[in-house]
């Protein structure tokens, strides 16, 4: 285990029955670092979270933390700070109380109690509602105290089960950006879980995209999103297209690709190094805001623009070709005025374009 390594899980394997919810889960967290699960429901997210807590014991593999193994020391003993979706404050208890439990039930002296209450009260916002009782909180600001109460006593590891997951939109994202500058303050090792991507992206240093009890992509939320590792992280992290196609051999006019439903040639761009463009069926993913709607004379795809929506920062345009419909979003609003509905289309893709090869069928596009 690495010096700078909080946490690894080593070939951690989980079932329920004849359902596999983890099928050899290896993953290392450093220390300072905010990492995120993201996966659907049913991807093993949960689960793997559950077993670092200790609240599920793995079939096999095991958890070290601080180069001790604690695969098998009860949750109570491994000394982790908690978040939950819903809060889980005690109602007889003011604020205060909430906060300091966890110093009061390891011994924390009482002056030693108030001072860092009230401290962390500060880092959350709330030092002036410490009298107060969590029915009296709006949704967020109990979501506040529970994030003061599991730091509070200092653990070497926070552990968030989706802690956003009650809160309105407006409101997550606002205590999104509020942990994450809490977290970047303290320097704390975070694993969060999450289905949404957004907040994945927002708020990770970061993620492990998980999927059917095994980890597709680790990396940065820009490595990700930029350079996906497989067609499911192309299509779970973002938005994005897909196209069936049949590459072409690459001739004078450059890389090529042949849309398999409308049996179209277009240009794919030479972004993909040679190996990856030898002639035989791929799945291209390409991303909205990489894809142009170009004039008649383009040489790309040719289809029929359906809709066009705007949607306050940029143009949403729908184009339809054979069975697939291609989203673009028009970030600069240059050709707004002149494109109508319905009307013929012609797309253009850059070279940011993802090439896959030996696709499953369920991550061919539909």
């Amino acid at each position: 285990m690495a010096p700078d390594v909080a946490v690894e899980i080593r070939d951690a394997h989980k079932s329920y029955g004849d359902v596999q919810a983890l099928r050899g889960v290896t993953l290392g967290v450093r220390r300072g670092e905010f990492l995120t699960l993201l996966g659907p429901s049913g991807s093993g997210k949960t689960t793997l979270l559950h077993a670092i807590a200790g609240f599920h014991r793995l079939d096999r593999g095991s958890v070290i933390a601080g180069g001790t193994d604690i695969t098998h020391l009860p949750a109570h003993r491994r000394g982790f700070g908690l978040v939950f979706q819903h809060y889980a404050l005690f109602p007889h208890m003011t604020v205060r109380d909430n906060v300091a439990y966890p110093l009061r039930i390891r011994g924390v002296p009482p002056a030693d109690r108030t001072a860092r209450v009230q401290e962390y009260l500060e880092l959350v916002e709330l030092g002036q509602h410490g009298a107060r009782f969590p029915e009296e909180l709006s949704g967020g600001q109990r979501q506040r105290v529970a994030l003061a109460r599991a730091l509070v006593f200092g653990p070497p590891l926070l552990l968030m089960d989706e802690p956003l997951g009650a809160l309105d939109r407006r409101l997550r994202q606002s205590i999104q950006f509020r942990i994450k500058r809490i977290q970047q303050e303290l320097k704390a090792t975070v694993i969060h879980v999450t289905h949404d991507q957004e907040e994945a992206l927002a708020m990770s240093d970061v993620i492990a995209v998980m999927r059917d009890g095994l980890i597709e992509q680790v990396g940065t939320p820009l490595d990700l999103y930029l350079r996906p590792a497989t067609p499911f992280v192309a299509g779970f992290i973002g938005e994005t297209n897909r196209l069936n196609v049949e590459l072409i051999a690459a001739d004078g006019a450059g890389p090529r690709a042949q849309h398999v439903e409308t049996g179209q040639i277009f240009p794919i761009g030479s972004g993909a190094d040679g190996s990856i463009l030898a002639p035989g069926p791929a799945l291209l993913c390409v991303r909205p805001e990489h894809v142009r709607i170009g004039g008649s004379g383009s040489s790309g795809l040719k289809g029929d623009l359906v809709t066009k929506t705007f949607m306050g920062d940029h143009w949403r345009y729908e184009v339809k070709i054979g069975p697939s419909t291609l989203v673009v979003k028009d970030t600069d609003g240059g050709r707004a005025g002149e494109l109508t509905t319905p009307a013929a289309a012609w797309i253009d893709l850059d070279s940011s374009v993802q090439i896959f090869r030996d696709v499953a069928p369920r991550d061919r596009a539909s």
